[in-house]
């Protein structure tokens, strides 16, 4: 046993300090949101863009709780859209402008690309040629062969054409294939999520705050709007980080543009020579396109990020506001969380003045030592009972399912008190026609005795012991739960209708005519239990002929058994429980006088005279 014990305790011990150890280990799994990378502005290795300024607002606009926050988290919303949606922008325009000189494999792959092109382009113009050839006057198109197979030509040779455009664009380092693909998804997933978001209707701060009635709603909230704020914060220092990249970017922009308008002017002139180029007018005009386009594509960049720049800047602003609101509705719920614990203070307050004043009355009273023991103890948990419950409803607040609470709350009372249930009705069948009253000779579950008491909950007995050996009070006090009424069974011998069979035991030496002694007791017991005997078969009688049953008798018997030290005369006769006692006595005394009367005095009228003599 004591190893079990041991176990029992050793097992819980170790996996609390396990879950700890590893609650600890892992400690740093909420400091950050997954998306929040604290090394600079990449976008990660699956993603061309970056795309973090929207993954933040979509993790944190759902923790939005006042109609305050939802505001904010719809402005920042549409912000970082804005800004990805730019950041789109910028990389496809980067990837174009990029122009790559191709030697080796990526030049051979983009001659083949030129001839698989063209092959396309003569496709197409035959499947067109043969769809006008083949069209009928009401529009429709005939059926034909060479049409199915020009148009089944067009479709090999496009995906040979997408084939070699992916592979020419992977050697060539192109990625305006995968922003698209990018850019074409994430116009997939804000459809999806336009699509899923409604009107929240949330509340204002301060009602949004006060919905929180309870302590645990208060104490839970506090620990939310905890985390948010340290999500806010850490969103707003990322797009702080994302400004100081952008206007690096921007400043970098700006000189290329600026570089690019200056050499629009300058590319006709000579630099070294300031005189005009000697180079032929075609060369110099495609030289001066390029630049404006240079100029062109520049300035577009600049202005993109200049957008991303300020979008950025707003984003940061609305986080501020958006952390700023949090930090007041926190400090609405702690104040909200103080008056809750000032409460449960006060009422803790009240019951221990209230357990005070309450004994110092009862220490007054003269009341017996045993019962004010009693009393104090029940007052003073009752008290308890009563904080305790107030206390609880602070804490957890009235439930919500009152019906249900009340309906399986009963059903559990029901089932812890049925004996209390039990014994409150059978008082009203014990205080009925056939039940007992005080006073009364019983007999329950097996324990006799007279009862002194009749409860709402309980019968109290003076116990007497066994009916037929003892018949004396123990002085012992003994109480029943009254659901023996119901579920159990008593015996009541003092009212009309219940008889009890006594006996006497008679012991007869040796040498003694058993049998003439046998008639003479036999003769004094049918004479002193004559009138019982009687009136105890009338009412048999009167009770089994309603029922159908057969007759019962109330004759007195005698048997004899055999005893070492002679024969043992055993006589059971009927008689009332409350006069058993003064007939047991009298037939004692009759025997008695019997058994020591002279041997010439008739049996009977020995009797007889020492009945008569006995009711002087």
């Amino acid at each position: 046993m004591k190893d079990l014990r041991r176990l029992a305790i050793a097992l819980p011990a170790a996996l609390l300090v396990l879950c700890l150890a590893a609650a600890w280990w892992t400690r740093g799994a909420m400091a950050h949101m997954p998306f929040l990378k604290a090394n600079g502005s990449h976008a990660g290795a699956n993603n061309l863009v970056d795309q973090r300024p929207w993954q933040t607002i979509e993790s944190l606009a759902p923790l939005a709780v006042s109609a305050e926050e939802q505001s904010f988290a719809h402005e920042a919303a549409r912000l970082a859209d804005h800004e990805v949606d730019q950041a789109f922008a910028l990389a496809l325009r980067q990837a174009a402008f990029q122009t790559r000189t191709l030697t080796g494999d990526a030049l051979a792959l983009q001659d083949k690309v030129a001839q698989v092109q063209s092959l396309v382009k003569e496709d197409q113009g035959k499947v067109d040629a043969l769809t006008t050839s083949l069209k009928q006057p009401n529009g429709s198109i005939a059926d034909s062969d060479d049409l199915d197979v020009a148009k089944a030509q067009l479709q090999l040779d496009t995906d040979e054409l997408a084939d070699l455009t992916e592979q020419l664009a992977r050697l060539s380092g192109d990625q305006r294939g995968e922003l698209q693909q990018e850019l074409t998804a994430r116009e997939a997933a804000m459809k999806k999520y336009d699509a899923a978001q409604g009107n929240t209707g949330g509340q204002i701060a301060v009602l949004s705050a006060r919905r929180y009635g309870t302590l645990y709603g208060r104490v839970s909230a506090w620990f939310d709007q905890r985390s948010r704020i340290d999500l806010i914060r850490q969103a707003k220092a990322e797009t702080d980080n994302d400004i100081v990249a952008l206007t690096a970017k921007h400043a970098d922009f700006e000189k290329k543009a600026s570089t690019a308008a200056a050499s629009i002017n300058a590319s006709s002139i000579n630099p070294s020579t300031a005189q005009p180029s000697t180079a032929p007018p075609q060369d110099a005009i495609k030289s001066r396109v390029a630049r404006m386009a240079q100029a062109h594509a520049f300035s577009q960049m600049h202005s993109i990020v200049e957008d991303q720049l300020q979008t950025q800047q707003q984003l940061s602003a609305v986080y501020g506001k958006w952390l700023a609101q949090v930090e007041l509705q926190h400090s609405i719920v702690t104040h909200l969380a103080l008056q809750s614990l000032s409460l449960i203070a006060f009422l803790i307050l009240c019951g221990v003045l209230l357990a005070t004043f309450v004994g110092q009355l009862i220490d007054r009273s003269r009341m017996e030592q045993r019962r004010l023991h009693t009393l104090r103890t029940i007052i003073g948990l009752g008290i308890q009972l009563v904080t305790l419950l107030l206390v609880l409803l602070v804490i957890f607040g009235a439930p919500s399912q009152v019906p249900t609470i009340l309906g399986l709350g009963a059903a559990g009372l029901t089932v812890v008190f049925q004996d209390f249930i039990l014994a409150f009705f059978g008082w009203f069948i014990l205080m009925g026609k056939n039940g007992i009253r005080v006073g009364d000779w019983v007999e329950i579950n097996g324990v006799g005795g007279e009862v002194v008491e009749i409860g709402l909950f309980r019968t109290a007995l003076l116990e007497t012991g066994n009916w037929t050996d003892k018949g004396h009070p123990t002085g012992r006090r003994v109480t029943f739960i009254n659901n023996f009424a119901i579920s159990g069974q008593y015996f009541n011998f003092s009212t009309t209708g219940q008889w009890m069979w006594d006996e006497i035991t008679v012991n007869i030496p040796p040498g003694v005519d058993s049998y003439k002694t046998i008639e003479a007791i036999h003769n004094t017991v049918l004479k002193q239990t004559e009138r019982d005997a009687k009136l105890a078969e009338q009412e048999w009688q009167s009770a089994t002929r309603q029922n159908g049953l057969s007759q019962f008798k109330a004759t007195p018997s005698v048997d004899m058994r055999p005893a070492a030290s002679g024969v043992d005369i055993v006589v059971r006769y009927v008689i009332r429980a409350g006069d058993r006692f003064d007939v047991r006595n009298r037939l004692y005394q009759s025997v008695i006088d019997l058994l020591h009367k002279p041997a010439d005095t008739p049996p009977a009228r020995s009797i007889i005279d020492q009945r008569e003599l006995m009711k002087v």
